[in-house]
Order: C-alpha cells, then structure tokens, then sequence
C-alpha cells in the first residue's frame, strides 16, 4: 500500500509553533513556579511542585507536537489527544471561574495555551479522517467472491469453501483493544450455542497476527473457530466495510455505548489493527454473500442468531 500523499507544509509549521510554544511554557513553569501566579497578583500555591508538575505535562506534549509535525496525517493520534486536551481543560476552567476559585485573569492560560489551538488542531484531524476514509493509494477493492474464494482460514480451508457445506457467518471485528469488539466477543460466545445449532459456522475476521488473535478469542473461549486474518484490510473492503467518520467513532451514542459496555466489563486494551476500521457481519452460503450487517457507528450491537438464518428464497 503507497503511503499517504504529504500534508500541507502549514499543518507542520502549526505543529512546530505548538512544540516551541508547549516546551517553553513548561520550561518556564518548572524552572520559576511561582512566577506566574506574581504575575498575575495571585496568591503563590502552597505546592509548587504541583505546578511544576503540570509544566512538565505540557512540556511533553511539546515533544509529541515536534514529532507529529514531520508526518501530521501518520501521527494524526498525538494531535487528537492534545486537542481533547485543549477542550477539556478549558471546562474545567470554565467551572473554576464559575465558583470563583480562580480569578478570570487565569483564564489567559487557557486562551494561549489550549483555544487558539482548537482550529488549527481541527483542520489536522479532519484532513486525516478524509485521507483515512479515501484510502489513497489502496487500489479498486478486488470483487468480493473472488477474495471469499483467496481467504484461507485457520482451518486451512477458504471461507468460501467452509460455506459450500454449511452457512458461514462471517464476522469481521475492529481492532482488538476496542471495546465493542470484546463486547461483541463476549456476545458470540453466548450465543454460540444457538447459531450452531442452526448449522451455522461463525468464522472471525481481524487484522492482527494468527497469534496475537488466538490469545485475545482464548479469553472467550472463541480459540478453536475458524478465522483470518486480513491486516491488509483486502477482505473488509472487498465486502463494503471502509474506516469510519469521526462522528461514526467518537459520536455522542458511540461515547454511551462505550460506557455501558465498560460497565458490564468490556474494557479498552491495546489496539491491534486499523483503529479507525468499521465493523460487519454477513452470512455467506455458496460462496455468496446472503445477508450484510454493515455498521451505521462503531457501537452498532448486531442480533448474531436473527443474522444466521437462511433467507426463505434459498
């Protein structure tokens, strides 16, 4: 696969005034922790370490600014994490200025250090997402029979040839630290049973190694079914599953969806794989594809057991 086309030269002089700018911040509050709140007539704190601490923080964003700005659409995960830092830290700002436990002179901070970055962030973050989303450079997605005939499983047979005998519910996963995808391991596992018992063999699509993704299915007792692995992505997008938008990963339902399924004990682990992959699932008879479940967001909670019944035509 060709890597993405180069970023706009401006994405990596933004990057670079953020590094400059976060390092000397930091610097200067680490070196001269009371200074600052002199400045502004304010009272010093009682633990300058504290804010010394905080400059720290800031100034190791600054490295991480420095280094995303030589490739801002690869390393585009730093810039998300320092806007979500530069959003959230003006809330809490906003909260402290309303109960009057800082003076609204502090709120300069906020301005210089976390504000005027918020457009320049943003634009990065939505050129990303749209290079991501286009794929440059992937080429026409081969036909879809063509790659369900190619993808050999675990069990040494092709997914279309374990389908001749038996409907193959295919089931292709996000990356392995999502938490929709433990919660939808956790889901086929209990209905296992059920699926099978319709003559239905699931087989699990990832992108990490056979490896790394029998350790992670072992801990739903999924080791022993058949899967692939596709780090290359061919078989997602021969079947229509492309990386999702921003609002279909980090929407507001996909933000709730998240916490109810961390509640019931899905955590988040380390990625392994395409973070920005959407998921599917599809019923393959024959070698061709009967029923799809293309997922609207990342939180999408597929009915496995109604998706393995065999259309009335067949």
């Amino acid at each position: 696969m060709t890597p993405l086309p180069p970023a706009p030269s401006w994405m990596k002089t933004v990057l670079l005034a953020a590094a400059a700018y976060n390092i000397a911040w930091g610097g200067f509050a680490v070196i001269l922790p009371h200074a600052m709140f002199d400045l502004m007539g304010m009272e010093r704190p009682n633990y300058p370490e504290f804010w010394q601490c905080i400059g720290m923080i800031v100034g190791v964003y600054g490295v991480g600014y420095a280094i995303a700005a030589f490739d801002p659409m690869r390393h585009w995960p730093i810039v998300a994490v320092g806007f979500l830092g530069k959003v959230f830290g003006p809330l809490g700002m906003v909260q402290a200025l309303w109960t009057g436990s800082l003076p609204w002179v502090f709120a300069i901070n906020c301005l210089f250090n976390d504000v005027i970055w918020w457009v320049p962030f943003g634009l990065i973050l939505w050129r990303a997402s749209e290079q991501y989303q286009a794929e440059p450079g992937a080429g026409a997605p081969l036909a879809e029979d063509k790659l369900l005939r190619e993808a050999r499983t675990t069990t040494g047979a092709t997914v279309a040839a374990l389908s001749e005998n038996r409907p193959v519910l295919l089931v292709f996963l996000r990356h392995a630290g999502c938490t929709f995808c433990r919660e939808a391991m956790a889901d086929l596992a209990a209905r296992r049973a059920t699926i099978e018992a319709r003559g239905t063999t699931i087989v699990l699509v990832h992108m990490g190694t056979a490896a790394e993704f029998a350790r992670f299915a072992g801990e739903y007792g999924l080791d022993d079914l058949p899967a692939v692995s596709d780090p290359e992505r061919q078989l997602y997008r021969a079947l229509g599953l492309r990386r999702g938008r921003w609002s279909q990963l980090l929407g507001p339902t996909v933000w709730w969806r998240g916490f109810q399924a961390w509640k019931s004990g899905h955590a988040v682990g380390t990625p392994a794989g395409d973070v920005m992959q959407m998921p599917g699932t599809f019923l393959v008879f024959h070698g061709r594809v009967l029923r799809r479940f293309l997922h609207a967001t990342a939180s999408d909670r597929p009915d496995y057991a109604g998706l393995c019944e065999l259309p009335a035509s067949i």
